[in-house]
């Protein structure tokens, strides 16, 4: 929906499109109001809307087909990311750097993998007790735990 929305406007509004050209093709939504829609008057030819309506294809297709091949291109490094995110739940800008230099990510500096999930050092408690006990010492812990 938010890409259509963004190549609409790319042809329509902001004069981004070959085949039309620098021209405008839309009117200002400005404020909305009850009736709106019944005042609005055809701007612009059937035929025009259909180019339109061709470019903003053009454009949502081409930009699919390179998201895909760039994911694609980079599949290690997306499962790499993804592993990394399943571990440490979040990840800044130093571990992505580190996957995309094709290194293993370090951990996140405020990263503890000796703190059990709700507090507990009793490795006899079941993951249903520390559901129903309040959490104590600090937030975290490996994703896998939780």
């Amino acid at each position: 929906q938010r890409a259509t929305e963004i190549a609409r406007n790319m042809v329509t509004r902001w004069g981004l499109s070959d085949r039309l050209g620098p021209l405008k093709y839309s009117e200002d939504e400005g404020e909305v109001f009850l009736g709106h829609t019944v005042t609005q008057h055809k701007q612009m030819s059937d035929e025009t809307a259909h180019v339109i309506d061709e470019e903003v294809r053009h454009i949502i297709d081409r930009n699919y087909e390179r998201a895909k091949s760039i994911l694609a291109d980079n599949m290690e490094r997306l499962h790499a990311m993804a592993d990394a995110l399943i571990q440490y739940e979040t990840i800044d800008t130093e571990q992505i750097k580190d996957i995309m230099a094709g290194r293993a990510p370090r951990p996140p500096e405020d990263w503890d993998d000796d703190v059990s999930p709700g507090g507990s050092d009793h490795p006899a408690d079941s993951g249903e007790d520390r559901m129903r006990t309040p959490r104590e010492g600090p937030i975290g812990g490996p994703a896998s735990e939780h």
